[in-house]
C-alpha cells in the first residue's frame, strides 16, 4: 500500500465567510481573515497589508453598498502557494461609475466624515485590486496578494 502525503505548499485552501453588514463586524472579517492568512507565514506588514484592505473592502460594503440597510457581505479567500487571494462581495445597490468612486478622496457619502481613500488602500496594500459592480446588484471586490515579494524589486 502506498502512501501519499499532501504537499501543502501545492494545495489550494478556501475560506468562505458571510455575515450581516453590521459596522460591529468588520473588525470580525479581520480577525477571520488574518487567521486565514496566518498559515502562509506573512511578514508583520504583509498581514497588516491584507488585514488593512480587507477592512477597507468590507466597509465600503457595509456603508456604501448597503446604506442603511443590513444585507449580507460575504468575504471568500484562496490561498494557493504563496498567492492569496481575497473576494469582498456584497448584494446592494452597487456602484454607478466604478472610475470615480476609485479616485482618492472620493466618497459616495459626501459630509459624512469619510475619507474616500477605501479603493486608493486597497490597491497600495494588495498586488492587484479589481472592481466588479453594477447598479441594484451590488459590488464585488478582488484583491490578490504575493507573499515573500521584496519591496525593492
Amino acid at each position: 500500500m502506498e502512501v501519499v502525503q499532501k504537499e501543502e505548499s501545492r494545495q489550494e485552501n478556501r475560506m468562505r465567510l458571510e455575515f450581516a453588514s453590521l459596522s460591529c463586524n468588520e473588525s470580525f472579517a479581520r480577525v477571520v481573515v488574518g487567521a486565514f492568512v496566518a498559515r502562509m507565514d506573512p511578514t508583520v506588514e504583509e498581514m497588516e497589508d491584507v488585514k488593512t484592505a480587507v477592512s477597507e473592502a468590507v466597509t465600503n460594503a457595509i456603508i456604501h453598498g448597503y446604506k442603511n440597510a443590513v444585507g449580507t457581505v460575504v468575504i471568500e479567500a484562496a490561498a494557493h502557494g504563496r498567492q492569496l487571494t481575497v473576494c469582498v462581495a456584497d448584494t446592494g445597490i452597487g456602484i454607478e461609475d466604478i472610475e470615480k468612486a476609485m479616485e482618492p478622496l472620493y466618497s459616495g457619502t459626501e459630509g459624512e466624515g469619510r475619507s474616500g481613500m477605501g479603493f486608493s488602500f486597497m490597491e497600495a496594500f494588495m498586488d492587484t485590486l479589481e472592481v466588479e459592480s453594477a447598479p441594484g446588484k451590488g459590488t464585488r471586490v478582488t484583491m490578490t496578494k504575493i507573499f515573500g515579494r521584496r519591496i525593492y524589486e
